[in-house]
């Protein structure tokens, strides 16, 4: 299955200059969902060779706009300054070939010494018994999935909280463990 990432991104052109070149062989189509950056964004995201589509702001629209600018029947949403795992197209391509429909990673903060180790243990701790992930663990959903859910939500905040409960009610959701 073919498996599309997809960056919402307001004035990210540093961030994605970092993460464009990670995520590039990650699928097989790569969208920045633009919202009206005043910076370079939209010119580095196409130097590094994704597919730019641009709009008002607000990730939950810009999320959609990415996911519809893109054929793939798998989706992976990426914030631009979160970092993929190693592995982590072949891992979303294995979850969805074994049944998921859609899930996340877990997190790694890093530096801050101890105080970021807690947070990382908290954060995958509340994951694993909620079974709810936040965007910035990089959601992954089956496109008829996202479609049949109705994609995000146009919410100020916790657009991600809110897809991510409406995932787990609909069907099979994994966080698999390898960390952002």
């Amino acid at each position: 299955m073919r498996l599309a990432v997809i960056v919402p991104a307001l004035d990210e052109e540093q961030s994605l200059a970092r993460i464009l070149p990670l995520v590039a062989g990650l699928g097989d189509e790569l969208v920045v969902s633009d919202g009206g950056s005043s910076d370079g964004t939209v010119e580095t995201a196409r130097r590094l060779g994704a597919r730019v589509v641009e709009g008002a702001p607000g990730r939950g629209p810009q999320l959609n706009r990415g996911a519809g600018a893109s054929e793939a029947g798998l989706l992976l949403f990426l914030h631009a300054d979160s970092w993929p795992p190693p592995g982590a197209g072949a891992a979303i391509r294995q979850a969805v070939a074994d049944g998921a429909e859609g899930g996340a990673f877990q997190v790694r903060f890093e530096g801050g010494g101890a105080w970021m180790g807690l947070g990382t243990r908290l954060v995958n701790l509340r994951t694993r018994l909620t079974r709810l992930p936040l965007g910035d663990q990089g959601h992954f959903v089956t496109r008829a999935v996202f479609q049949e859910l109705g994609g995000y939500r146009d919410w100020p905040i916790l657009e991600d909280l809110d897809f991510a409960r409406r995932l787990k009610r609909r069907g099979r959701l994994v966080i698999l463990p390898l960390a952002m």
